[in-house]
């Protein structure tokens, strides 16, 4: 059976809105707008975010992405990256839906600019009021399994544990605190931030997140075509290995031969 084969029935559904693929991918720091289009063809995905601040829609030449996006192929995710403040946020998430005319919104609400770690009361604070408003409301939150709970609680139709830092590269950095947080969910749990390379990717999966979310791990790899395939093939690996239930660790060996029924060779002396 292939690959296409035994996922094709996998869905992911976040409030009603359903995906086979489970990557989701960001719009931004690519070169230009034509090489982003290329790579998020590349990385097979169909949930593409988008800032909506309109000095981030606009690249050098005053084009607008927009114009970049084939929405009959991608389903658009607008975001509030750039906001340090809950009001801030959701004023943006407001703008995006009155830009996008979609009802859903990938909720950040940072706590400074040097770490762009999210603030954990300003985040709560727009989740519950977006979700008040009607918004599918993905938020965007630190990898606290108390905070994803009450998240959760709060009506976020995704909770979105950071790998690691913005931007860092660094991949999964607490991999306990993830497992925690999966184990409690009752929401989908979308892996976002701080992924650098496929392997990061496949780790998330591995352990069970239901999707990634990854924006510079392409954008600024050395050739972003070819990362952006890696990270498609990463997540249909990693998914497949979860759903597959890896073999326990062990501290000592486990032959892979039976040991039952061998035969003894005796060397026989001259």
């Amino acid at each position: 059976m292939s690959e296409k084969d035994l996922l094709a029935e996998d869905i992911l559904q976040i409030g009603p809105f359903k995906f086979r693929n489970r990557l989701f991918v960001g719009t931004g720091k690519y070169a230009t707008f034509e090489l982003m289009q290329q790579a998020l063809e590349e990385s097979g995905c169909e949930v593409v975010t988008v800032a909506v601040r309109r000095e981030r829609l606009l690249d050098k030449q005053n084009r607008n992405i927009l114009d970049f996006l084939d929405t009959k192929k991608y389903t658009l995710l607008p975001n509030t990256a750039g906001c340090f403040s809950a009001d801030d946020a959701i004023r943006v998430a407001r703008l995006g839906r009155e830009l996008l005319g979609i009802d859903w919104v990938k909720l950040e609400v940072l706590g400074d600019t040097q770490t762009l770690l999210p603030d954990p009361f300003g985040t709560l604070e727009a989740t519950e009021v977006l979700v008040k408003e009607g918004f599918t409301v993905l938020t965007y939150t630190n990898d606290d399994p108390i905070l994803a709970k009450k998240l959760a609680q709060a009506g976020a139709a995704a909770v979105m544990p950071a790998g690691a830092p913005i931007g860092s590269g660094q991949g999964i950095l607490n991999a306990n605190n993830i497992r925690i947080i999966l184990e409690q969910a009752t929401t989908p749990i979308i892996v976002d931030a701080g992924v650098g390379t496929a392997s990061d990717v496949a780790i998330a999966m591995e352990l069970g997140a239901q999707g990634v979310l990854l924006n510079t791990g392409i954008a600024g790899a050395q050739d972003p075509i070819k990362m952006a395939r890696a990270m498609k093939l990463a997540v249909d690996a990693g998914r497949l290995a979860y759903l597959s239930g890896r073999i326990a660790k062990k501290l000592y060996a486990t032959a892979s031969s039976p040991m039952e029924g061998r035969i003894d060779l005796k060397v026989q002396k001259a």
